[in-house]
């Protein structure tokens, strides 16, 4: 098996002229960050100096979180909030629910509330940035900043051969989880200093110098207790690959080839769903999130470790072709215009869901059992998808991206943001209900994960006459365990609630 080799990566570090930056060095790399709480909130009006308004274009699942957090911690400036929604959206009654109200100026036309704004978060979906870019560029107030939270307008832009408007800042902050995590964790952060969702920030384009604290100040803002530093190209990429692979493609794809190789082992549906699915968005998760990948390996009796290693060997080697193959096709802006084609068509050809079919049936009658038996570890299934995180990881590693964003987007948002509520609600109500470019990544590549798997990976260890006694190589010695040593202290202060 090949180990990863790392390209050459060059320090993280950024300055603030407000807030207080750390350092950290992770397989001796340093990176900077920034230590957020409710405690600098008092210093937002300086890193958001000059601006008046934030207008935060689009109701879906950031713009909620986004519009409400953004209010609440500049409550007592002077500093306003606005929501800013196409003519005649649906979303204005949502809007008008959670305190925002054309009368005071908070709620409008998106337009409008662009001409008016100092501070542009546009968070409307991929299709539609691509577009209306013209048409938003041209509103933005010259001088005034552009935030993104989503590198794809970026991506876009550069598979048309255009740039971003000169005469403005372009930043992004890009929560490490959904819309509804960055606020039920900042509503709990209420209580517990430091509760919500990690962040990593970049700025594209600069005026004046300003540009980074008014990221940071943003970050801030909307509760993330760490703020990394990255590029906008970098977390496109990075963000578009892991949406088809390990955060919710990878996991589709593993869960469906381990529920049937379950079935044909003899296992009732509810005991193949339990091993396949269960342990993975329970025991195997919590693991995880708190001791590492590492830390399964070490759980398991001698007969589970023996299943996590063979499962292991046999899907990192057959993965990381795959996810090479992913990682290719959005870098070179493929993802990108294959998500542009594909909103022209849902007029007449509107995705489907895939909730209805017998494993996620047996999973919602599995998950009203709860309480009476508690899932183990399976150590297979940990196997199978801790193959698939490394197979993914060591990717990112060979491209060249700095390790917090690595470990942030393979890893920790997969078990502290999104598989909870896969556990909560299934899956497969994550792959129905999840962005339309998410959603069409998983439709598209979470089928060929399990056609892998089904194909090469679990053939392949019928075919061996000997399991491996010692962990594959490339596994307890990966700098990865060491780098989430040390982020672990960088995790939210409370478990999200999914209730």
């Amino acid at each position: 098996m090949r180990t990863a080799t790392s390209a050459v990566r060059k320090p993280n570090l950024f300055e603030s002229q407000i807030f207080d930056v750390e350092t950290i060095e992770l397989d001796g790399v340093r990176e900077s960050f920034l230590r957020g709480g409710r405690h600098l909130f008092k210093l937002l009006p300086r890193a958001f100096g000059g601006v008046k308004q934030i207008g935060v274009i689009g109701w879906g699942s950031q713009g909620p979180a986004q519009a409400q957090n953004l209010r609440e911690s500049l409550a007592g400036t002077d500093i306003k909030v606005a929501v800013g929604l196409r003519e005649g959206s649906e979303s204005f009654a949502e809007a008008r629910a959670a305190g925002f109200s054309e009368p005071d100026g908070t709620l409008g036309e998106m337009f409008s509330v662009i001409r008016g704004s100092d501070l542009t978060v546009l968070l409307i979906s991929d299709a539609a940035q691509a577009n209306l870019h013209r048409e938003v560029f041209a509103a933005l107030r010259p001088g005034s900043t552009l935030g993104l939270s989503h590198g794809f307008l970026l991506g876009f832009l550069e598979t048309i051969g255009q740039r971003f408007p000169a005469g403005v800042n372009v930043i992004a902050v890009c929560p490490k989880g959904m819309g509804p995590s960055v606020r039920r964790l900042y509503e709990q952060g209420r209580e517990v200093n430091g509760a919500g969702i990690n962040t990593s920030f970049a700025v594209e384009q600069d005026l004046d110098g300003r540009a980074t604290d008014i990221a940071l100040g943003w970050s801030v803002a909307l509760g993330a207790p760490y703020t990394f530093k990255t590029t906008l190209k970098s977390e496109v990429v990075s963000d578009l690959f892991g949406e088809r692979a390990i955060l919710l493609g990878a996991v589709h794809g593993v869960v469906e080839a381990l529920y049937q190789r379950y079935l044909d082992e003899g296992a009732s549906p509810a005991e193949a769903f339990t091993r396949a699915c269960e342990s993975l968005t329970g025991p195997i998760r919590e693991t995880i999130s708190r001791q590492g990948l590492i830390g399964l390996d070490e759980q398991l009796s001698p007969d589970g470790r023996r299943d996590f290693r063979r499962a292991y060997d046999a899907t990192y080697g057959t993965f990381k072709g795959l996810m090479a193959e992913i990682y290719d096709e959005v870098q070179t802006g493929n993802e990108i215009r294959s998500v542009v084609m594909a909103a022209g068509r849902f007029r007449d050809y509107p995705m489907t869901n895939v909730e209805g079919s017998p494993m996620w049936t047996t999973g919602a009658g599995v998950r009203k059992q709860r309480g009476r038996a508690k899932a183990e570890i399976d150590g297979f299934t940990a196997g199978t998808f801790c193959g698939a995180m490394m197979a993914q990881v060591d990717i990112l590693v060979e491209h060249g991206h700095p390790y917090s964003e690595i470990a942030n987007e393979s890893i920790i948002e997969a078990v502290d943001s999104l598989l909870p509520y896969m556990h909560a609600r299934g899956v497969a109500y994550m792959v129905d209900n999840c962005s339309t470019t998410a959603r069409l990544g998983t439709r598209k590549w979470g089928p060929r994960f399990q056609a892998l798997l089904e194909q090469v990976a679990f053939p392949s260890l019928a075919a061996r006459e000997s399991t491996p006694d010692e962990a594959p190589a490339n596994f307890l010695t990966h700098p990865v365990h060491e780098v989430l040593h040390k982020l672990s202290e960088m995790r939210p202060a409370v478990d999200i609630s999914v209730t």
